[in-house]
């Protein structure tokens, strides 16, 4: 089975920025790919040259077994992070309006629309204008847009973002379901968590550069061992615990990540005799957070903005 997507040595340099450098990846059939990484690390650049919005200066790309993603622009589906929609638009009419744009007919994608629309609760919302939308009501309109023609590849960039909970969960259950039918999903974020969550394999990038690839338990794997708390108390005393390497703590959970061969025994007799009130105790494998912050030397939210990454 051809892959969904390969990259070769790909780069991209705008005046006298390297946006990616030698890329190389292989994104599987029907799989969900996260590309992970700060803000400013290529992913945006990398996702509009598969969409062939880009041409790489260096290396090869080939996407759905095309050598040219304009080719297939039809089998591919878009969701920018810059959102936006028509506001006097009515709201049936837009989402029928980008599949028209991929080839559908007019009638077939205005009754796709309102299938849809309505499937995802927005049915009460088809003839009332797109301005009138809730902030959520919006980005769902724009996710089914990006979706109504049913295409092979989905590209979502940062799609969680600005979202509230209950479509963050929507959002979700969106992605989980194109894998489940069969398509194939790239989607970006800088939220190590979300990519945790539903991802099947993922790729670290910072400064435009691969740091790590792979299916994500074995991304995960290479880290050693780690504790996972939930807790009530201060852990000020465990960081001077000896093999504990580093603590993420949030205040109420915290990830220990400790070295190899340390016995995560030690870890609970350590916090047994502490005055903290332990909820529960979980060995994992090092998070993304973690394992990024290991191979660059900084979190992702420690590392700057750059704007040249959207030109």
């Amino acid at each position: 089975m051809t892959d969904a997507v390969t990259l070769s040595g790909v780069s991209k340099a705008f005046r006298d920025k390297r946006a990616v450098d030698g890329l190389s990846l292989t994104v599987p059939m029907a799989s969900i790919y996260g590309f992970l990484g700060p803000n400013g690390a290529g992913k945006t650049t990398t996702m509009r040259m598969i969409l062939g919005i880009f041409a790489p200066d260096e290396g090869q790309l080939s996407v759905l077994g095309s050598q040219d993603p304009t080719e297939i622009r039809q089998r591919l589906g878009y969701l920018p992070e810059e959102r936006g929609l028509y506001p006097k638009m009515k709201v049936v009419d837009q989402v029928a309006y980008f599949g028209t744009l991929k080839g559908m007919s007019r009638g077939a994608a205005r009754e796709r629309a309102a299938r849809l629309l309505d499937e995802y609760g927005l049915g009460e919302n088809l003839e009332q204008t797109c301005q009138s939308l809730s902030k959520g009501m919006a980005q769902k309109a724009q996710i089914l847009a990006t979706l109504l023609h049913e295409p092979d590849l989905v590209i979502l960039d940062e799609p969680f973002s600005g979202l509230d909970p209950v479509n963050r969960d929507l959002m979700r259950d969106v992605i989980l379901k194109l894998r489940e039918d069969g398509h194939s999903v790239i989607f970006s974020t800088h939220i190590m968590e979300q990519a945790e969550q539903i991802c099947d394999h993922v790729v670290l990038i910072d400064g435009g550069r691969k740091i790590v690839d792979g299916p994500i338990d074995q991304v995960r794997g290479h880290g050693g061992g780690a504790v996972h708390l939930d807790y009530e108390g201060d852990l000020g005393s465990l960081r001077q615990m000896e093999g504990v390497l580093h603590i993420n703590d949030t205040g109420r959970q915290a990830e220990v990540v400790l070295a190899e061969g340390i016995d995560p025994k030690q870890v609970l007799k350590h916090l047994v005799g502490a005055e903290i009130r332990l909820h529960t105790f979980d060995l994992r494998s090092p998070s993304l957070h973690e394992i990024f912050v290991r191979n660059v030397g900084h979190s992702v939210e420690e590392a700057s903005i750059d704007p040249q990454d959207k030109p």
